[in-house]
């Protein structure tokens, strides 16, 4: 009797050897050191309204006071042709899908009365202190969704440059005393931060 329980435990013991053999040998032959520097290192661009507008602003590459001194209001004219379905220019005119227009060059950005404006017009605004400089209306009519982030204006915007100057040209024109033309050698402002005197952009949904 005993013979075979030293037999159960012998074979017990064996097999326990055995199983520890092979794991601590598999361990060896498999284990993979950590690397001591990462092959690749993935981070997430952060993002932001500012930079969104920073990264618009800087696809304009010449001077809009430069553009505006050569700018042709009538063939604006026929560009804004393209604004009218969203937005009305006349005095006194009601609003459409976007606001009215008429002295949107230096007026305060989100408004004009009876729009509803969307809440990222409204942040871009800061409390309307912003104002639409020809500036603003040259890099928002550059690519509106990325100069201001959230704006419910669908319009793609216009990537020639000078197709922007003849448009801002033109919605100058759309007010009882137009806004002054800067200096053609005045410097390209920075991205508005606060409320200056200028232009006003045009096929919008949410000026």
């Amino acid at each position: 009797m005993n013979s075979y329980v030293n037999m159960g435990v012998g074979a017990l013991l064996g097999t326990v050897f055995v199983l520890m053999t092979v794991s601590i040998a598999s361990e060896g032959i498999f284990r993979s050191e950590v690397p001591e520097k990462e092959g690749y290192a993935i981070v997430a661009e952060a993002s932001s309204d500012a930079q969104a507008g920073a990264d618009a602003a800087a696809a304009t590459e010449t001077p809009i006071a430069t553009l505006l001194a050569s700018a042709d209001a009538a063939a604006g004219q026929t560009i804004f042709k393209k604004c009218t379905s969203c937005h009305n220019a006349d005095k006194g005119g009601a609003n459409k899908v976007g606001p009215n227009l008429f002295g949107v060059v230096g007026r305060p950005v989100a408004s004009h009365e009876g729009f509803a404006y969307s809440a990222g017009m409204k942040d871009f605004s800061q409390g309307s202190s912003v104002t639409w400089t020809y500036e603003n209306l040259n890099h928002f009519l550059t690519a509106p969704k990325k100069f201001i982030a959230g704006t419910a204006m669908g319009f793609a915007g216009l990537k020639k440059e000078e197709e922007r100057a003849n448009l801002i040209a033109y919605l100058r024109t759309l007010a009882d005393t137009p806004v002054p033309l800067p200096a053609a050698d005045a410097a390209a402002a920075p991205v508005e931060a606060t409320p200056t005197t200028e232009a006003a952009p045009a096929p919008a949904a949410n000026n």
